[in-house]
């Protein structure tokens, strides 16, 4: 994350580092953004001179850009690859961005986060299998998930991720069939994380596969 002001930002909330652009060009280049990167930059009214520069300069360095906004034909949004605009109505509070722009943008990064993790294979049927559960209340909800996904009872469910280390994707393929967890990370690592190709190629090792698995998997999701 980079803010205009750095962490003390946070705590200040000083307005004037939003004016300095060369610490927003600094900050991109320290953060070491480049072509393979994407930064997205966020401003209520799509002129905060940081947020300006910040997207000229990832998009110098080769990095994707997009900007968001809640002010139609703003420089941020002009100057971005993909302009995503929040346009929302005055504010309750004049002179505060908070509850309608802001909201609006925290919405916005909700769902672009939501759908990176879909898209990272963080998601299966609904579940959010990219879950290491190292406390109290991971290791319930892990539990929960690995039941609900492999159709094994909760402390079935609760035995595996104690043999996987907490790690929800790996304890399901261990309650499909894999021999050890290091084989289920193996299978997860060829089939880059995501859980329904590696399921799939469990499946089509009749040595590994566990025929039970496929039969209350699908009742599950019915």
């Amino acid at each position: 994350i980079l803010i205009a002001g750095g962490d003390e930002a946070f705590r200040t909330l000083a307005g004037g580092p939003e004016d300095d652009t060369e610490e927003a060009a600094a900050a991109v280049a320290k953060a070491g953004l480049g072509k393979g990167d994407c930064l997205i930059a966020i401003s209520a009214s799509g002129t905060t001179p940081y947020a300006v520069r910040a997207i000229e300069e990832a998009a110098r360095r080769g990095a994707a850009t997009i900007g968001i906004a809640n002010n139609r034909d703003s420089a941020l949004l002009r100057q971005a690859q993909t302009a995503i605009l929040l346009e929302t109505p005055p504010e309750l509070i004049a002179g505060s961005t908070r509850m309608g722009a802001g909201t609006a943008q925290k919405i916005a990064l909700n769902m672009l986060s939501t759908l990176t993790a879909v898209h990272l294979g963080h998601v299966h049927d609904g579940y959010m299998v990219n879950l290491m559960a190292d406390n109290i209340k991971l290791r319930d909800r892990a539990a929960r998930i690995v039941a609900a996904v492999s159709g094994r009872g909760t402390d079935e469910a609760a035995r595996l991720l104690e043999k996987s280390g907490g790690a929800v994707k790996t304890a399901i393929l261990l309650a499909a069939g894999a021999d050890s967890a290091d084989a289920a990370q193996k299978i997860l690592e060829e089939a880059g994380q995501k859980l329904r190709p590696a399921l799939s190629a469990l499946e089509h090792d009749p040595e590994k596969w566990n025929p039970l698995f496929g039969k209350d998997h699908a009742r599950t999701k019915k």
